[in-house]
């Protein structure tokens, strides 16, 4: 595991909300990769999943409170809080995020944390 350094709740919220939207969000039958790195100044905690296609003109919009994308914009669950909570965590800990879709379907979350 890469180490992260801050608030316990709130780094359990980050990698908690990434997985569950990932779970969320996935295809019947789909895939879900986490991946942790750690470096001399970041650690790294990437999580990818199959899911419906996501355009990559919005995908900025996934951190915007209320806003869901693809397939996810129908779903009866969720309120489209959880990528803006990600993100407002991984920046209080002076850290960044970013969302790519995956070609034929699904999203990855990139979350860099300061270590030390």
């Amino acid at each position: 595991p890469a180490p992260a350094f801050g608030d316990p709740a709130l780094l359990e919220r980050i990698a908690g909300n990434l997985l569950e939207n990932a779970v969320r969000h996935n295809v019947e039958g789909g895939w879900l990769d986490v991946v942790t790195q750690s470096g001399p100044r970041w650690s790294t905690l990437r999580v990818r999943s199959s899911g419906g296609l996501v355009d990559p003109a919005t995908v900025a919009e996934l951190f915007e409170p209320f806003r869901r994308a693809g397939v996810a914009r129908t779903a009866r669950h969720g309120a489209g809080l959880g990528l803006s909570i990600v993100r407002a965590a991984v920046q209080a800990h002076g850290g960044s995020v970013a969302a790519e879709p995956i070609v034929g379907g699904g999203l990855a979350v990139t979350v860099h944390l300061p270590v030390g």
